[in-house]
């Protein structure tokens, strides 16, 4: 969908669009992906018009490794309890020795969550959304299992890393705010992991970092996105875009979360 969207696109346009993009069997269908997972994730999401950072990474032709990081995080930035589950609950069980995460006790967390937010939920919405949360975490790779789901080893590729952490710097976080950012608890990094990843990333010339003590200093190499993806070109191997990747994935029984996985609409904005 990002290499192919434009700001020209709305209402049936957009639709005609989707459908050509998609191919799913029913106008109805690409309506409902449109509206449930584009839409609020790559137009209306944080950071705003994500699809155009995301088109920036797909013109690179990244691997997957380096382009799923990328895509989890924008879903997860414009899903708010995918976001609040993983950098608070997922988080603190990875200091725990026991790795499974159980469906029943992510279905107690989201009940004790909606509580929090005065959000009344059914039964059956809040284990649709518990459902919803541990498909995505497996496809995005921070879980794995088919039935039994643990918290998997985790990678977080220092190309995009780089990536995301220009995208927040953009957002206006810098030095400590950007070393401390909780969006790194998305990729399960504790703070000497972030640091470690910086400290590569200098060694790389990707940035440039310096720390003493409490006192950050990051600078990066390029003013624009566009211009810094380019310094990780030629460490891609090509591939076909993200989109049929998914597609592939799908096609032998996994990979939910481009399209719809159904979260209810933004349940905690």
């Amino acid at each position: 969908m990002v290499c192919q969207w434009s700001d020209d696109l709305g209402g049936e346009k957009a639709l005609g669009a989707a459908n050509r993009i998609l191919h799913k069997s029913t106008r109805v269908r690409v309506a409902d992906t449109l509206k449930v997972a584009f839409k609020p994730r790559f137009i209306a999401g944080n950071p705003p018009d994500a699809w155009k950072l995301a088109r920036v990474i797909e013109d690179c032709h990244p691997p997957i490794e380096v382009v799923r990081p990328f895509y989890y995080w924008i879903t997860a930035r414009a899903e708010p309890i995918l976001h609040r589950f993983v950098t608070t609950e997922l988080f603190e069980r990875t200091k725990s020795a026991d790795r499974e995460i159980r469906i029943n006790e992510t279905t107690t967390w989201v009940s004790q969550a909606a509580e929090e937010e005065s959000k009344v939920w059914a039964p059956t919405v809040r284990q649709r959304m518990a459902r919803c949360i541990h498909s995505a975490l497996r496809d995005f790779g921070i879980l794995e299992g088919v039935i039994r789901k643990r918290i998997a080893p985790q990678h977080l590729p220092v190309e995009a890393f780089c990536l995301i952490a220009f995208c927040l710097h953009e957002l206006g976080f810098e030095q400590k705010s950007l070393v401390r950012h909780p969006d790194w608890k998305l990729f399960l990094l504790t703070q000497t992991a972030v640091e470690r990843l910086f400290l590569e990333a200098h060694q790389n010339g990707w940035l440039d970092y310096q720390c003493i003590g409490e006192i950050y200093r990051i600078e990066f190499k390029s003013q624009n996105l566009d211009n810094y993806a380019t310094l990780f070109q030629l460490r891609m191997k090509p591939q076909r875009g993200l989109l049929v990747r998914v597609a592939s994935d799908q096609s032998e029984g996994g990979g939910h979360w481009n399209h719809h996985f159904g979260f209810p609409k933004h349940p905690f904005t």
